[in-house]
């Protein structure tokens, strides 16, 4: 019988960090590279402005904008303090478009959210058992993704918010909820009268605690962790609970108390929520249908319902598998409520528009915005990344 022998070859510590060190060379010379050929550019475009007489220069930022938006909060300072206040004409342009910037974030973080919820709920509902309920989700997922989100931000604005009735009129849901042409009101959370140091103390000591079980939950000692979150709990409570719901009331031109959406934000953020569920629910649906089918008769077989299946066994698998392609449904997200301007929601790109026929900076203001956009969709896939990361720790762990 012959043995084959076959012999390894071992690279020396030398040549290992000489490999190394030539691997990071080549990649620092490409962005060395990437980088001078970006202000080779704009020196370029620089100079090329300059000789048609037109400055490229940031300085705009800081002359005062001298116009007015619907909506939205700037950055200002009380003295070295900053602080978040209504904008008005008589800011800078940067705080104009830091108010386009608070509106976008506002609508886009809402929207992440909501639009998560409701595309889990829907993409189940694709799977259900019941016909009615898998059809309507069925209808409901090819009616939103084949028609332009432009198209159904317009209907919703001008076919449905518009259409509410005058604020005279309007009726509250419950007492919860204000729907009317002047925008929707909800509640909102404030300050209780029966605020004092102690309750706000003891209800920070309950968040802290929560988010330390959070991690802990299966080692020893999360109970007490949990116990202690709910002492102080109650603590608050008995003390006077520092926060209270404030709800709307009906007055003639609109409502007092609560939030307020205006109409734009009322329409851009339904729009953007239906059409991206219905992305969400397909995602859902597809992860759901890549799990081996026998981990349904398994479940099946032990007795357990379909929901406490669902629940407990599929969908926790699901949020692993679908955390990438929710990142990219994000981002889009974030990226949709520029179509904003379609309705004057003064989101940034809008705003952008608006200062740039002010003061003629348009190319300044485009790479602003070109950045701004990047930047967010670089935080989003980070912090999506950052969530993948810790569940995929967490089952490894296991």
């Amino acid at each position: 019988m012959a043995i084959e022998i076959t012999s390894t070859h071992v690279i020396s510590t030398s040549r290992r960090r000489l490999l190394l060190t030539s691997r990071w060379t080549l990649q620092a010379a490409i962005v060395v590279l990437a980088l001078a050929l970006l202000v080779w550019f704009g020196v370029a475009v620089r100079e090329a402005l300059a000789k048609k007489g037109v400055e490229f220069s940031f300085s705009y930022l800081w002359t005062t904008a001298n116009i007015s938006l619907s909506e939205g909060l700037t950055l200002v300072f009380d003295g070295y303090l900053p602080n978040l206040a209504p904008f008005n004409a008589s800011d800078t342009n940067l705080q104009a478009l830091l108010a386009g910037l608070w509106n976008t974030l506002k609508v886009a973080l809402t929207a992440i959210v909501l639009s998560t919820l409701f595309g889990t709920l829907v993409g189940i509902g694709r799977l259900s058992t019941n016909w009615l309920v898998r059809k309507l989700s069925f209808g409901l997922v090819e009616c939103i993704r084949n028609t332009p989100l432009l198209i159904q931000i317009v209907f919703w604005y001008f076919a449905v918010v518009l259409r509410f009735p005058p604020a005279s009129a309007a009726s509250d849901l419950f007492g919860v909820m204000i729907a009317s042409q002047s925008g929707v009101f909800l509640p909102a959370v404030i300050a209780s009268e029966a605020a004092n140091p102690s309750s706000w103390s003891l209800l920070a000591a309950t968040c802290v605690a929560l988010f330390a079980f959070i991690p802990f939950r299966r080692r020893k000692g999360a109970q007490v962790i949990l116990a202690l979150s709910i002492a102080a709990l109650i603590g608050a409570v008995l003390s006077g609970f520092p926060l209270a719901l404030e709800f709307p009331k009906a007055t003639r031109f609109g409502a007092s108390g609560g939030t307020a959406l205006s109409p734009e934000v009322t329409a851009i953020l339904v729009a953007i929520v239906v059409n991206s569920s219905a992305y969400v629910s397909e995602i859902v649906r597809g992860a759901i249908d890549s799990l081996p089918k026998g981990q349904w008769e398994a479940a099946a077989s032990l007795g357990l319902p379909r929901s406490f299946t669902l629940r407990d066994v599929i969908l926790p698998q699901v949020f692993r598998i679908v955390l990438p392609s929710l990142g990219n449904r994000y981002i889009s997200l974030t990226k949709d409520t520029s179509l904003g301007i379609a309705i004057g929601y003064p989101d940034l790109f809008n705003v952008y528009g608006t200062v740039s026929n002010q003061t003629g900076r348009n190319l300044e203001g485009v790479i602003i915005v070109m950045v701004t956009y990047l930047i967010l969709s670089w935080v989003i896939s980070a912090c999506v990344n950052a969530v993948n990361a810790r569940v995929n720790a967490t089952r490894t762990s296991r």
